[in-house]
């Protein structure tokens, strides 16, 4: 059986532990994870296999007392399909330039027109307050038919006055 468990709250040491603890107690494996810290708060979710007799109440409690343990604000747990990975990423996007809102979602609507998908996303807004700067790195899967992407973004950047660099991931590396 496949599971999704996701948890967010306040950072400390011994998070991880704990919740790959239970998994690993209950027989799970944990197949694919994403953790970060965001602004101090801790962030995970995996995507774990367990055993078909597994309870997902039981595991779920457990891992609800692991959440109270830590002051976490929420884990959950939910059963998900293996889906395939689909493509996987072809090419790098960095953005860079004076925060404002709306940078993330002008560059994703652009990219979902031409149909990039998005496979990671990170951001970080660094700087002093009144000039903090915006830098965005995103993985994408750009398909062989996808037409004017480069013509596209280097227009938004000259619109928004940020910086673009879209380059090929190279296939031997990964």
């Amino acid at each position: 059986m496949n599971l999704a468990v996701t948890a967010i709250g306040r950072d400390q040491p011994g998070i991880v532990a704990a919740i790959t603890g239970v998994l690993l107690d209950c027989g799970g494996n944990v197949d694919d994870s994403q953790m970060s810290i965001l602004h101090g708060h801790f962030a995970v979710m995996l995507l774990v296999s367990v055993p078909d007799e597994t309870e997902v109440e039981q595991l779920s409690a457990k891992l609800g007392e692991v959440g109270r343990d830590f002051g976490l604000g929420g884990v959950t747990v939910s059963p998900v399909d293996r889906l395939d990975r689909g493509a996987g990423p072809t090419h790098v996007l960095t953005v860079y330039g004076p925060d404002r809102p709306g940078i993330v979602h002008e560059v994703a609507e652009l990219i979902a027109a031409r149909g990039v998908n998005v496979t990671d996303l990170r951001t970080r807004r660094t700087g002093e307050a009144g000039s903090e700067l915006y830098t965005m790195m995103m993985e994408l899967a750009v398909p062989d038919d996808s037409v004017g992407l480069d013509r596209a973004l280097a227009g938004l950047a000259a619109d928004r006055g940020i910086e673009v660099n879209l380059a090929e991931l190279d296939a031997e590396i990964l």
